[in-house]
C-alpha cells in the first residue's frame, strides 16, 4: 500500500492499547472514557484512513477492513510497535480482528462489531447522510436543540441528552464530512468476516443492549468471552463511559494475554 499515516492521539502509561473508530466516527469519541483508561494502558487512539484527520487510501484503493487494517499497521510500525492490545467499535472492531489475523495485536476487545453477519449486506442508501451533509454549515447551531440533538444521535447512542452540545456537533460534523465514508461503507456491507482460526490472541466482544444498527450474532467464527453493555447504544462511550472502559480493561488484562499463551 506504501507509507501511510493516520492521525492520532497518545496518552497514558501501562501495555500499549489502540481504540479504533466505527463508520463515520473519529478518534475524539473515545474521550469520555479516557480517564479511566489511561492510567493503567499507554492509549493510542487513531482516525481510520479516510475519516476524522487521517488521509483517505490511495487512489482506486477499496477501503475494506483489511485495507483499513493494513494503514493502521503502517502506523504501528511508524510508531515503533509490533503487537498492542486493540479495542475497536462497530467497523473499528473488524479492523481489530485483521489486525489479530495479521498478527498485530496482544487481545482483541470488539463492541458492537460489524462484520458477523452471515453474508454480504445490500446496498445502503445514505439518505441521512446526505442530509447531514446539506446542513453541515447549520449543524451547530441546530444540535443546540435538545430535541434535534435526540433526533440526530438516537440511532447510535441510548442516551442523546448525556452527550455535551459540543460533542454532537463533532459527532454530526465528523459523520457529514469523511471522505472516506461511502468507500468504508460500500465496502464493509460488500463483505463479512471470515478467517476467524486465524485469531490467536484473546477475544472479548461486547454487545450493547438497545443496538439499533447491529444484532448480536448467534454463533461467533472464533473463541471468545461475551458480555452486554446494558443500558447502551451502538456507540456505548457517552451511555456509559465506566462501564465501557471496564470492558476494556478486562480484554486487554495480560492475564488473558498469558492464558492465550498457554493455549498457542
Amino acid at each position: 500500500m506504501g507509507e501511510m499515516s493516520v492521525a492520532y492521539d497518545r496518552s497514558g502509561t501501562g501495555p500499549p492499547l489502540l481504540l479504533i473508530h466505527g463508520l463515520g466516527g473519529e478518534r475524539h469519541i473515545w474521550e469520555p472514557v479516557l480517564e479511566h483508561v489511561t492510567p493503567e494502558r499507554d492509549t493510542i487512539r487513531v482516525d481510520l484512513p479516510g475519516f476524522g484527520d487521517s488521509p483517505v487510501l490511495p487512489k482506486g484503493t477499496k477501503a475494506t477492513p483489511w485495507a483499513l487494517a493494513a494503514g493502521i499497521a503502517e502506523q504501528l510500525d511508524e510508531l515503533g510497535l509490533d503487537r498492542v492490545h486493540v479495542c475497536g467499535n462497530s467497523l473499528g472492531g473488524w479492523v481489530a480482528l485483521e489486525l489479530a489475523k495479521a498478527g498485530r495485536a496482544l487481545s482483541v476487545t470488539g463492541i458492537g462489531t460489524a462484520g458477523l453477519w452471515r453474508g454480504p449486506l445490500a446496498p445502503k442508501p445514505y439518505l441521512m447522510r446526505n442530509v447531514s451533509r446539506a446542513l453541515r454549515p447549520a449543524l451547530p447551531a441546530l444540535l443546540r436543540a435538545g430535541g434535534v440533538r435526540r433526533f440526530a444521535l438516537l440511532g447510535s447512542v441510548a442516551h442523546p441528552e448525556r452527550i455535551p452540545v459540543e460533542a454532537a456537533v463533532r459527532i454530526a460534523v465528523a459523520y457529514a464530512r469523511s471522505p472516506g465514508f461511502v468507500n468504508a461503507s460500500n465496502n464493509m456491507r460488500a463483505n463479512h468476516f471470515t478467517g476467524g482460526e486465524q485469531v490467536q490472541v484473546p477475544v472479548t466482544m461486547a454487545w450493547c443492549e438497545h443496538d439499533r444498527l447491529i444484532a448480536r450474532p448467534r454463533k461467533l467464527p472464533f473463541p471468545a468471552r461475551e458480555t452486554v453493555l446494558e443500558d447502551c447504544g451502538h456507540v456505548p462511550m457517552y451511555d456509559d463511559p465506566v462501564a465501557v472502559a471496564r470492558v476494556v480493561l478486562a480484554g486487554s488484562a495480560e492475564p488473558a494475554v498469558r492464558a492465550s499463551t498457554a493455549r498457542a
